[in-house]
C-alpha cells in the first residue's frame, strides 16, 4: 500500500502467545462466532469481502502482562482486539513509560506509517485478539474501499481520544483526571454493549497514573476522595459503581 494510508498512525494506538488458525463455525467461516464483528473494522463488509478478511486472519491470546510487540520492531502484523483490555504505551528518554492508550473490543493496533511499530503494546487483562498480515491487509483494503473507510473512520476517532488525553495531561487536576477517566470508561462500555455503570477498571493504579500523569499515591488518594465524598463506590473485581454521575461531570469539567 502507498504512503497516503499514513495518516492511519496517529501514536495512540496499550511473549507472544502463538497464533493459532481460527476454528471455523458451522457457516465455514473462522469468524463466523465472533460477538463484537458490529464494533470492528470488518462490520461493513459485504459476504465476499469477509470471505477474503477469514482467509488471512489468526487469533492470538495473551495472559496478563504479556507484550504482544515492542516500539519500533518490524510492524509485519495489525491487531483487532475481540476480549480483554491491551495498554499501549512509549518508553520517555528518562526511562520513564507513557501509556497512551487502554484497547478493548473493538479496537485496532499496529497501524504504522513505516516499517515498525510507533509504540508498544502489552496485555492487561487476558485479551484476544484477531491477527493479520500487514502486507496482505493492505492489499484487500485496496482492493475493498469499505474496509479501508472503516479504518479511516476508527482512525479519526482515535485522533479525536488522543486530543482528549492531551487536555488530560496539559490542563486538568488530578480530581478532574480521575472523574474523566472513569466517565470515559463507561462511555466505552456502553458503546461496546455492555454496562457504563458499574464502570469495570481493570488497569492497575500504577497503570492509570502512567496514562494521566500522576504518581500512584495520587491515583490512589484520589479515588479514595471520591469514595469518602460519596461519589464512587469501590466494588470487587476491579469495578467502579459512579454514584453521582452530574457531579463527576461537574469535576470533570472544571465546573
Amino acid at each position: 500500500m502507498q504512503q497516503r494510508h499514513s495518516p492511519f498512525d496517529i501514536g495512540r494506538i496499550a511473549g507472544l502467545s502463538p497464533a493459532q488458525e481460527r476454528e471455523r463455525g458451522e457457516a465455514g467461516s473462522p469468524c463466523g462466532a465472533c460477538s463484537v464483528r458490529h464494533l470492528t473494522f470488518c462490520a461493513p463488509l459485504g459476504e465476499e469481502e469477509f470471505d477474503h478478511v477469514t482467509r488471512i486472519v489468526q487469533n492470538v491470546e495473551l495472559h496478563p502482562g504479556d507484550p504482544l510487540f515492542d516500539e519500533g520492531e518490524e510492524a509485519t502484523h495489525l491487531y483487532s482486539v475481540t476480549a480483554g483490555a491491551v495498554k499501549v504505551y512509549k518508553l520517555l528518554p528518562d526511562g520513564r513509560r507513557q501509556i497512551i492508550g487502554f484497547l478493548f473490543a473493538g479496537d485496532f493496533l499496529g497501524l504504522a506509517a513505516d516499517e515498525s511499530y510507533a509504540y508498544s503494546a502489552e496485555a492487561v487483562t487476558h485479551a484476544s485478539l484477531c491477527r493479520f498480515p500487514r502486507r496482505k491487509l493492505e492489499a484487500l483494503l485496496e482492493r475493498f474501499p469499505r474496509m479501508e473507510r472503516r479504518l479511516l473512520g476508527m482512525a479519526s476517532h482515535e485522533l479525536a481520544v488522543a486530543q482528549e488525553q492531551m487536555l488530560l495531561l496539559g490542563r486538568k487536576t488530578a480530581r478532574e483526571k480521575i472523574a474523566s477517566f472513569l466517565l470515559t470508561l463507561g462511555q466505552r462500555s456502553a458503546y461496546r454493549g455492555q454496562a457504563a455503570n458499574p464502570v469495570s477498571v481493570p488497569m492497575s493504579r500504577n497503570d492509570i497514573g502512567d496514562y494521566l500523569g500522576l504518581t500512584t499515591e495520587t491515583v490512589s488518594r484520589t479515588f479514595t476522595q471520591l469514595r469518602q465524598s460519596g461519589l464512587i463506590a469501590l466494588l470487587p473485581a476491579g469495578r467502579v459503581e459512579l454514584l453521582e454521575i452530574d457531579a463527576l461531570r461537574s469535576i470533570a469539567e472544571g465546573s
